[in-house]
């Protein structure tokens, strides 16, 4: 992958040239405010959806505040997260961070393990410039997929946020990674053999599109130089330390063939020392897949019965 490919941004300014046009046809019941969050030296772009229904806009609501993971853009979040929050009485508030969307193509800024960092100046965002609409009492925090991870580091370190989401749940980085991998190459990685993992990866990555684009997408979003050093660097990406600083009530995902993170979610929530909410999505709901991508409104409907419950509404 060529990452300065002038396709690359061809493409992804035609996706958010095509999402405005189509954000004018929503109901106009719907608000759709792009919006620009301080974070450290430069902005992170993101979307504040609310209600124009005049007996709800005088209204403070609970927010969920979303954001993806390993490839995601802030656009495909409105399917996602804004359109059933919105159905179920809540406002969205969606983001990119570093390693995603435009801040990896436009501002080449790597993902970092320390999500708080990136969360924190999103809730002084809300608290700043959505008081108005915004029940500060009610704040989720909503990660979806490698996003599972990012969540609940943040969630970790933020506590003002009052409910997690962990859609799905992602507990060691180093450890998603290596269960795809055959002994043989997990032993000259434990070794540190750095020239016959490249070597090995390099003869996958050619054979198998999953793993080179894992790989390569990988490697241009975190700014490592090789595969080898993007494995190592998963090591960072763990709940292991700090997954007991998670204080908000907790509802972790887990689809039932996830070939993504395998038997991570349950990892997390057995892990977890607060309140806590565990749902398995199952072949037979047709849920089973990576982030129940088969059955997204019974996953939504799960999702919000339980932010309902757990904010009281």
């Amino acid at each position: 992958m060529d990452s300065e490919d002038p396709r690359i941004q061809t493409t992804w300014g035609n996706s958010k040239e095509c999402f405005r046009i189509a954000a004018e046809l929503f109901s106009p019941q719907v608000e759709v405010e792009p919006i620009e969050i301080p974070y450290e030296h430069t902005k992170l772009p993101g979307y504040f959806y609310s209600s124009k229904n005049k007996s709800l806009s005088k209204q403070k609501r609970p927010t969920l505040i979303a954001h993806g993971g390993f490839d995601s853009t802030v656009e495909e979040l409105y399917s996602s997260a804004a359109a059933p929050a919105l159905e179920r009485g809540y406002n969205c508030l969606t983001f990119e961070g570093p390693g995603q969307g435009g801040v990896i193509r436009k501002q080449k800024i790597p993902f970092r393990y320390d999500w708080e960092k990136v969360v924190t100046p999103v809730i002084d965002f809300v608290r700043e410039n959505c008081v108005e609409q915004c029940d500060l009492r009610s704040i989720a925090l909503m990660g979806i997929s490698m996003g599972g991870y990012l969540a609940a580091r943040a969630a970790a370190f933020e506590h003002r946020i009052t409910a997690c989401i962990l859609y799905n749940g992602v507990y060691d980085g180093y450890d998603a990674f290596a269960s795809g991998f055959p002994k043989s190459l997990l032993t000259a990685i434990e070794n540190g053999d750095s020239k016959a993992v490249n070597m090995v990866l390099g003869i996958l990555m050619e054979s198998d599109s999953n793993i080179r684009f894992n790989m390569q997408h990988g490697m241009w979003t975190t700014g490592a130089n090789t595969p080898y050093e993007l494995i190592q660097g998963s090591r960072y990406y763990t709940l292991k330390d700090v997954v007991q600083n998670i204080r908000c009530p907790t509802l972790v995902l887990e689809a039932e063939k996830d070939d993504s993170f395998p038997g991570q979610p349950k990892k997390v929530y057995d892990a977890l020392t607060c309140s806590k909410s565990y749902i398995r999505f199952t072949e037979l709901e047709g849920a089973e897949e990576h982030c129940q991508s088969g059955a997204p409104a019974l996953c939504n409907q799960r999702i919000f019965d339980w932010l309902d419950k757990t904010f009281n509404v």
